[in-house]
């Protein structure tokens, strides 16, 4: 799904023009990502949780070379699904059993 797809879902659903779900889709984003760069995390019921980590520098290995490297320090973004969104992912449905098909 891209940025166009949830504006055109949301313009489908809510009856607004697509110029103006377009400006709140995009103010929504910018938001985020201004928390974001803050390391703010942010936390949306039903949904899940996005954080900023850092990660402290620490040694690799190049897989071509086989060379020590150094990697350096960085921050990441997680996300963590809540309960929710993960029991609506697992729902699945039930075939129907074979015994019933007699």
């Amino acid at each position: 799904m891209t940025k166009i797809d949830i504006i055109e879902a949301i313009y489908e659903k809510v009856g607004f023009s697509k110029k103006e779900v377009a400006k709140i889709v995009e103010t929504i984003f910018d938001i985020m990502k201004e928390h974001l760069t803050r390391e703010d995390k942010i936390k949306i019921s039903g949904f899940g949780n996005f954080v900023v980590r850092n990660k402290r520098a620490r040694r690799g290995r190049n897989p071509q070379t086989g060379d020590d490297i150094q990697i350096t320090p960085r921050r990441i973004l997680t996300f963590k699904p809540s309960q929710v969104l993960k029991a609506a992912i697992n729902r699945k449905e039930t075939p129907p059993s074979e015994s019933s098909q007699v």
